[in-house]
């Protein structure tokens, strides 16, 4: 793969994305490029139509795949072994896993892909040892109260590019900050489903709203607030 150049860390707004339409499919996306860990990066959104036909099944060679529903219903079939998966939900699908999706909703389907290849040597067997392919049904996961909103845990484990990858949902019930400023050595994605915050990123300050997603380099000083008069959600997912 040819050197890429690394993305720009900030926001990227939602309805400022692209938009490619195809047939009963709508694409937008997001970035595309490189990042202090992954010689490769890209995400974008996917829209499909409720008549929309699904891709047939294939294999990433050397690309490890996160999916994040964000509305309808989506059914993520991996090496052969299918679940349906509402607004909310999430598959982590491995390099090497014949996959196919496809909406089996009512109404479109949207759904966010993060593709992305390791500046390290992939490891098949440590994502193995995880627990190799991932479906996390939304309505299975449990809410825990904090002192400021809600937290839910996704997952946090090894795969075959990331030394450890963490995924949760943070909520803010009323204004003001997650927490003070920090950095780590992790590379952050913050994608918003919810409210209006507000994300300081090396001292630059960036707005979002539902649908906009913030990237945050390793070692990156940030900090995120819910700047609105009602609760706030977004996903955090991390890696190294």
């Amino acid at each position: 793969m040819a050197q890429m150049k690394e993305v720009d860390s900030g926001v990227y707004k939602w309805s400022e994305l692209p938009v490619k339409e195809g047939d009963k499919r709508v694409g937008r996306k997001i970035m595309e490029g490189s990042s202090p860990h992954f010689s490769f990066l890209e995400i974008h959104a996917t829209t499909q139509d409720k008549r929309a036909k699904p891709a047939p099944p294939h294999t990433q060679e050397n690309i490890e795949e996160l999916v994040i529903v964000k509305e309808g219903k989506l059914k993520l079939t991996m090496n052969g072994k299918s679940e349906v998966l509402p607004e909310g939900s999430v598959g982590l699908i491995p390099p090497l896993t014949e996959q196919t999706m496809e909406n089996v909703g009512d109404g479109p389907l949207t759904y966010y892909i993060m593709m992305f290849t390791s500046k390290k040597d992939m490891d098949i067997q440590r994502g193995q040892e995880a627990g190799g392919p991932l479906s996390i049904n939304f309505h299975d996961l449990k809410p825990e109260k904090t002192s400021k909103g809600l937290s839910i845990s996704y997952f946090e484990r090894p795969t075959a590019m990331c030394e450890n990858f963490e995924m949760h949902v943070t909520q803010l019930d009323r204004k003001g900050p997650s927490h003070e400023p920090h950095t780590h050595a992790d590379s952050e994605i913050i994608l918003v489903t919810k409210g209006q915050v507000e994300m300081t990123i090396n001292g630059k300050t960036h707005q979002g709203t539902k649908g906009d997603l913030f990237f945050v380099k390793s070692n990156e000083m940030h900090g995120i607030s819910n700047i609105g008069d009602s609760p706030c959600r977004y996903y955090a997912f991390r890696w190294k």
